[in-house]
Order: C-alpha cells, then sequence, then structure tokens
C-alpha cells in the first residue's frame, strides 16, 4: 500500500470518529408511582387526607439521551439509525443553545420540581380539594439581600403592603422601588406570618433597576401535605400527567387502574390539561418491554406514537387529567371498553 493510500485510509477512519451535531434518544426506565422509590419510602406519600388502596400499576416512562458535552460520531449515528429503538436527532433538538451538563441538569430539575407541585394541584381538584393559588419564592440568589431574609419555599403574601397572586405582581412591585430603597414583604414561613424588610441594591444587568435577589414564581397552597419522592435521576416535566393519576388514585376509593399494568406520560396544567413530550416513542417502547398493556398518549402526540412499533400494547388518547380516569375507570371495569385512542 503506498503512503498516499495509508493516508487516505487513515483520514476516512479519523473521519468516521469526528463528532458531528447529533444526538440519541433510547428507551429509559419506569417507575410505578403507585409504588415505593428506591429507598423504600413510597413515591407518594399523603399526610392529613385518608389514602385510599390501590392496585396495579402506574408507571412514568423516561427517555435515555446522549450527554449535552459530547457530539455522537459518524459510527455512533449510523449504529442508531440501524437500531430500531433508537432516534437519531439534530443535537440543538434536544440542546438547545448548546448548554452545559450543569445547566441541562438544573433545568431538569426545575421541571421536574415545578411538575410535581402542578400535577399535586391537578389532582387536587379533580378530587374535588380546594387548591390555593400563592405566589412563592423559588430560589434565593447567593450574595444578594434576600439572603437570610426570604428562603426558597415562603409564600409572597403582600408587598408593600399590595396584595399578591402573581410572580408578575412581585416583578412589578419592586420595580417601583430605586436602588438603595427598603422593600417590605408580607410571607407565610411554615404557615407563621412574618414581616420581612429588605433594602434593594443595583440589579446586576441594570444598575438604575432595584434588585433583591429572589425568582419568584406562581405555586400553590394545599390543605393537607402531598410529596413526591421520586429517588431517582429523572428530570423535566413529562412525568406530570402519572403523577397526577397516581395521587387522585390515593385520594379516592377504587382502584384506578383496576389492577392492570398501565404506563403513560404527558405533562400538566393545574387545570388538568395534559401537554405533549418528546421521545414518545422510545417511551411506549420501554413500557412494553416492561409489561404494560396500556399506555396513556397525549392528544398532540398520538401520529407519532402510532409509527412506533406497538404491537401488545393499547394506546390511549389523553387530552386531560379528567379524561384520562374515565378511560381508566371504563378499563378497571372492563378491559375491552371504547375509549379513546391513537388512530392508525
Amino acid at each position: 500500500m503506498t503512503l498516499t493510500a495509508v493516508l487516505i485510509v487513515a483520514l476516512v477512519c479519523v473521519a468516521w470518529l469526528v463528532p458531528v451535531p447529533y444526538a440519541a434518544m433510547s428507551p429509559g426506565p419506569t417507575a410505578n408511582v403507585l409504588g415505593e422509590a428506591e429507598d423504600h419510602k413510597p413515591i407518594i406519600e399523603i399526610d392529613g387526607h385518608r389514602v385510599y388502596k390501590t392496585s396495579g400499576r402506574l408507571d412514568l416512562t423516561t427517555v435515555a439521551v446522549s450527554s449535552p458535552d459530547q457530539k455522537l460520531d459518524l459510527v455512533s449515528v449510523l449504529k442508531g439509525w440501524l437500531d430500531p429503538e433508537t432516534a437519531i436527532v439534530p443535537y440543538d433538538y434536544l440542546y438547545p443553545g448548546d448548554p452545559t451538563p450543569q445547566q441541562v441538569e438544573q433545568r431538569n430539575a426545575e421541571a421536574m420540581q415545578t411538575s410535581q407541585q402542578t400535577a399535586i394541584a391537578a389532582a387536587l381538584r379533580q378530587a374535588g380539594e380546594r387548591v390555593t393559588p400563592v405566589v412563592q419564592v423559588q430560589a434565593v440568589v447567593e450574595k444578594t439581600p434576600a439572603v437570610g431574609k426570604l428562603r426558597a419555599g415562603d409564600t409572597i403574601v403582600a408587598v408593600d403592603g399590595t396584595r399578591v397572586t402573581d410572580r408578575e405582581q412581585v416583578v412589578e412591585l419592586v420595580g417601583r422601588h430605586r436602588p438603595g430603597e427598603q422593600v417590605r414583604f408580607s410571607i407565610r414561613r411554615d404557615g407563621e406570618p412574618r414581616e420581612v424588610t429588605i433594602t434593594t441594591t443595583r440589579a446586576p444587568d441594570d444598575p438604575d433597576r432595584a434588585f433583591v435577589g429572589i425568582t419568584p414564581h406562581n405555586g400553590f397552597e394545599f390543605p393537607f401535605e402531598v410529596t413526591v419522592n421520586l429517588g431517582q435521576e429523572i428530570g423535566g416535566p413529562s412525568a406530570g400527567a402519572m403523577f397526577a393519576l397516581a395521587i387522585f388514585d390515593k385520594l379516592t376509593p377504587g382502584a384506578l387502574t383496576g389492577g392492570q399494568h398501565i404506563a403513560g406520560t404527558g405533562t400538566i396544567e393545574p387545570d388538568g390539561t395534559i401537554g405533549p413530550i418528546g421521545g414518545i416513542q422510545q417511551k411506549i417502547i420501554g413500557a412494553r418491554e416492561e409489561g404494560a398493556t396500556t399506555f396513556l398518549v397525549p392528544a398532540a402526540n398520538c401520529a407519532d406514537a402510532v409509527s412506533a412499533d406497538v404491537d401488545g400494547i393499547r394506546l390511549v388518547k389523553v387530552e386531560t387529567l379528567d379524561g384520562a380516569v374515565k378511560a381508566l375507570e371504563r378499563l378497571a371495569k372492563d378491559r375491552d371498553a371504547k375509549v379513546p385512542a391513537c388512530a392508525r
């Protein structure tokens, strides 16, 4: 072999290993949200309300994705294209803006936390319980005036004596001040009312804007305590619908699953609206491999869902929590009952 031929072969080999702007999605683990976490604690814990016995399984489903700090090489991309369980997608589809692994982890953790609180709100409303919208402190920025004054989880009742029910009101009321002026927060912490006064400083991105160093968000107060103990490194908002169904099942008499193995996915809104997610085909495959016989599919994901290899698992179309509950109640009585389905 000539030197030129050797160089060409070497260059081709190197080219196969050059990173390309693609990422991979494959079936991830599932978790029965009616069951226990890895630490043997119930995934859904309820304190202050009667808890009813459940049966069967309600599985949340996940997608395993390639790391944000490691783009695939051509060899991995070709392997993925040949694997019917793997989806190869543009890198920007999963990681827009080229975030760091730490940023991705933080975003996913925040989305998971928000989805859990929203799921509790939707489930309690579905069960006929009262849910009160409030503004809460989501985070306190380090080395800012709010440190030692406010904490994550505090409920903001009023700012300068004006009652607030939305995070934008907090932003607007603080924004009326000049840097160096004081803002008075009326809060509730652990059920106890408090008054907190904070001297503002200059905002990092605008020296003319007053800044206290908190991230307010729209949250809820519940009549009793509901805790989600997932105990796994699962992030993002797509388990919200399954959390809501599990909470509702524990709050109401009768086993929602009828003893069956149900899996599903979908975001959840406080009003019970179920929204679309990514990786639906991989989630269905993962659920079927774990033995699920029915999969709850957000209506907007139906077109992609039916194009997957879905033999042996029933695809039920869901748009709202109420619709999902009614479909499961019908299937609990009759496994062959007619319920909304993803049309092939």
